[in-house]
């Protein structure tokens, strides 16, 4: 089976500029396209939870998926890594026309398969070391560990204390004082728990 893969990351591009590129490198090779995948997503999602990681999981030994290049398949080089070398333990091949990649069975391709996995363990571990010193910096400066103060969603309503004083002594339901603060009911009542602030539990 051969399949074509295409991922644009908004509305405003279009998918015709690759089905062409796919459609012509096809005619010229031969192939015959089985099915076609299109999404509109960001390349930073994982590629797992986007429709690619669907088609790949239901691909088989000896399958062919075709794509414009790598960046198609993600925005990171660790994203590609893991995506390639996943195909590649699984024998699924991977095309891609402006970059030239042929990742198949044959012995190039189990050697980049080996580098690819390499590169992803050495990429996880970096992340984690660098994550470990960092950590270990902060602590050393006696400095917070975790979220900095005033980023937790509660804390950005904060500036409208006045306000969400004034409307709940006025009686205002807390989702009257959510929808019009633009947040979610949850977060005002975790705010006014958070911070001990007594409301009328029937407007809750």
């Amino acid at each position: 089976m051969v399949y074509a893969y295409i991922r644009v990351s908004t509305d405003k591009q279009t998918v015709e500029n690759q089905r062409y590129e796919i459609e012509t490198f096809c005619r010229q090779q031969s192939l015959s396209i089985d099915d076609w995948f299109e999404e509109t997503i960001s390349g930073t999602i994982p590629w797992e939870s986007r429709s690619l990681g669907r088609l790949v999981h239901e691909m088989s030994p000896k399958d062919l998926l075709i794509c414009t290049e790598l960046s198609r398949v993600g925005r990171s080089l660790f994203m590609i890594l893991d995506m390639l070398n996943h195909c590649l333990s699984r024998g699924i091949r991977v095309w891609t026309i402006k970059d030239g990649y042929r990742l198949g069975d044959d012995i190039t391709s189990k050697v980049l398969a080996f580098a690819f996995g390499l590169s992803a363990e050495i990429e996880r571990n970096l992340i984690s070391s660098r994550t470990r010193e960092a950590l270990a910096r902060r602590r050393a400066r006696g400095l917070p560990l975790g979220r900095r103060a005033g980023t937790r969603p509660t804390s950005k309503i904060h500036a409208h204390k006045t306000l969400i004083l004034q409307l709940l002594e006025r009686k205002v339901p807390i989702q009257v004082i959510a929808k019009r603060l633009c947040v979610h009911r949850q977060t005002v009542l975790r705010y006014l728990r958070a911070n001990a602030i007594e409301y009328p539990q029937k407007h809750a």
